[in-house]
């Protein structure tokens, strides 16, 4: 750790109002100096640093960046995984009335390219060796660009750039800076003001290019403050920092809510690590997407199936006590005596372990939010004593709402939090008021005016309701809600995170709108899918030929009609297709927060659909995968579509 020395006797003197996230940092070194701020955990240590040594890294880096010329307006970029350098470099940006525009660290070189040069980034700071090769593959693309540093210096030995340097060289500087130009960093947190942007995120992209959200540090703290008055945060709660930087969930939770409340972030020691890094952290608050809780919802059902006879049985015994005691509460109504008791034990024997397992033992509240969760997964979570809630929000507007936790149900995203206001406008839309709603989008006046109207309502774009409970019910993308010809409602999300229930299956890609019934595409869990092979004696040489095997048909079949059960009868799954790779996010189909691209989807696999429904038995597929350079591969196959129940027993699809 370095060696900061004595800060100016200024240094910690409390800014005349809270109102941007500098002033809080200031806030924080002065009257939390010594409680731990951030942790990363390094070749299998956690290093502390407390919020006095959080301001002193961050106004050191801040002072270089000013040595090498950054000013105010000007963009920096981070790209990596999460890392307290990574985040001070974001704040630094904001003290010097910069703005940090952070990106998705596996993004492809084409995304990066256009993000870089649509925000004008003057410069990016790049976690290690991996990223910065990034850079210097798109480095004549980017006219913007004037600097390069980097966190980890290994294997940067012989990387010799002059526009190119190390974090703690930049530091170093700032710490020279400094001696010349005392109070140059306390003048600059003091310029700042609330309406002026904090950060640029851009959105995920699901119907076309990414846009940059502007969210200023008035918008950040009120939201922090909305979501306070809705639930308790304490300064000695621990959070664990995973999720993307650039995703605004990130964003919000581990930066403007770490800065406001004063509570510890810690970052894992790398993706790979990071299921054990939270057992051993034991988080009291957790924020996933989705496919996280559907992940440990796997892990743990594929454990259960590898366990002996005894085990296995025991688990299924109390696993059904838990639904059961789950669907009560949920109602409303009382517990019996009996069922209790039995509850009690389960939770010794069963749930506890879990629970201990998965690293949420000591969590007090436990968050979902950025697209909707299946409600069997939401309910396996409440059933073993997690109180998983699920949150409503977007990148240009952060958290809107959120569930009491006596309030808890797979069905709705919860009350609006206060200083929000929700409305359901024309089509069913989800429109949104408040404080916390976005400036604007970067250089896209048109694209901001079409969202938020004269009344300063934000067009979300998403379906909903108000039940009557007053909680706010997200049906699915307002474009994406649709009928069949027989008029019955067909939401395609709806449909999949029924599939996604399944170990088994990864991906679910649903069509049905303006069609006589619903088909599916899948794709398949691989290591999960490969696991069940290979208990079975099932040889296979990759994705393609797992996906294709007889058996597997067979498997996803069984598992595509125990989600016909749960749903009505006129939106079953009909016809299902295996596809013979994942949907990726590097080949388009998906977003960096894996949300289906369904109109590029659509055309992508345009003869699929038509194979669907002119009742065809198989579809040749021409399958285009990108490498992270932007290289792409072509692979041509043919592949069985599938019928759910057999041919006697279905009415023709095309009919």
């Amino acid at each position: 750790m370095a060696d900061h020395g004595t800060l100016p006797r200024d240094h910690g003197t409390l800014p005349r109002a809270l109102d941007t996230l500098p002033r809080v940092l200031v806030r924080n070194a002065r009257d939390m100096g010594a409680r731990p701020a951030i942790r990363e955990k390094d070749r299998g240590i956690w290093q502390t640093f407390t919020w006095r040594e959080y301001l002193a890294e961050t106004r050191d880096f801040a002072l270089g960046l000013a040595a090498l010329g950054f000013a105010r307006g000007d963009r920096l970029s981070v790209i990596g995984d999460n890392r307290p350098r990574l985040y001070w470099a974001q704040v630094a940006a904001m003290c010097l009335g910069g703005v940090p525009v952070p990106v998705y660290q596996d993004s492809i070189a084409r995304e990066l390219a256009y993000v870089w040069n649509h925000a004008e980034v003057s410069v990016i700071v790049a976690e290690d060796q991996e990223q910065v090769d990034k850079i210097l593959a798109l480095k004549s693309e980017l006219p913007a660009l004037r600097l390069v540093i980097y966190d980890d210096p290994r294997g940067m030995l012989h990387y010799r750039h002059e526009w190119m340097k190390s974090f703690a060289d930049v530091q170093q500087l700032g710490r020279e800076f400094a001696k010349t130009h005392p109070g140059d960093f306390e003048s600059a947190v003091e310029q700042g003001k609330p309406d002026d942007v904090a950060i640029i995120c851009y959105t995920s992209g699901t119907t076309g290019t990414p846009k940059g959200a502007m969210l200023t540090h008035a918008s950040a703290l009120s939201v922090v403050d909305s979501y306070r008055k809705a639930e308790e945060l304490r300064q000695s709660d621990n959070a664990l920092a995973y999720l993307p930087m650039a995703w605004v969930g990130d964003a919000f939770y581990s930066l403007f809510m770490g800065l406001a409340v004063g509570f510890c972030v810690n970052c894992p020691e790398s993706p790979e690590t990071v299921q054990r890094d939270l057992r051993e952290l034991g988080p009291t608050v957790v924020l996933a997407p989705p496919r996280i809780w559907e992940n440990m919802l796997t892990s743990v059902q594929v454990r259960a199936n590898d366990a002996p006879f005894l085990k296995r049985r025991i688990f299924e015994r109390f696993r059904d006590v838990a639904d059961r005691v789950e669907t009560l509460r949920a109602e409303g109504k009382p517990v019996p005596p009996g069922l209790r008791l039995q509850y009690a034990l389960g939770n010794f024997l069963v749930y506890t372990p879990i629970r201990d397992q998965l690293g949420l033992r000591g969590t007090r509240w436990a968050l979902t939010g950025g697209a909707p969760l299946g409600p069997d997964t939401f309910r396996f979570f409440r059933a073993i004593g997690v109180n998983l809630k699920q949150v409503y929000g977007s990148t240009e507007s952060g958290l809107v709402s959120l569930q009491p936790s006596t309030e808890a149900n797979a069905t709705t995203a919860g009350r609006p939090c206060p200083g929000f206001e929700v409305k359901i406008g024309d089509r069913g839309e989800v429109l949104v008021r408040g404080r916390g709603v976005f400036k604007g989008y970067f250089k896209n006046e048109e694209a901001t005016r079409e969202v938020i109207d004269r009344d300063g309502w934000f067009h979300t774009g998403d379906a909903g309701f108000m039940d009557p409970r007053g909680h706010l019910v997200i049906i699915d993308r307002a474009k994406d809600v649709g009928a069949l010809t027989d008029g019955a409602a067909f939401a395609p999300q709806f449909i999949e995170n029924k599939l996604k229930f399944s170990p088994y299956i990864r991906e679910a890609v649903a069509f049905g709108n303006e069609r006589p019934c619903v088909c599916a595409m899948i794709a398949i869990d691989q290591n999960t899918v490969g696991n069940w092979a290979e208990r079975r004696g099932l040889p296979y040489t990759s994705y393609m030929d797992l996906s294709q095997k007889p058996e597997v048909q067979t498997l996803i079949r069984d598992e595509v009609r125990k989600a016909n059960q749960t749903l009505p009868e006129a939106t079953r799954i009909r016809r299902f297709l295996l596809l013979t790779k994942d949907l990726e996010a590097d080949d388009a189909e998906m977003t960096r927060t894996r949300k289906v691209r369904r109109r590029f989807v659509a055309e992508k696999y345009a003869p699929v659909i038509e194979a669907f429904y002119s009742d065809g038995a198989e579809v040749s597929l021409s399958t285009t995968i990108t490498y992270e350079d932007g290289r792409q591969a072509t692979i041509q196959s043919r592949v069985r579509i599938e019928d759910t129940e057999p041919a006697a027993e279905r009415v023709a699809v095309g009919a």
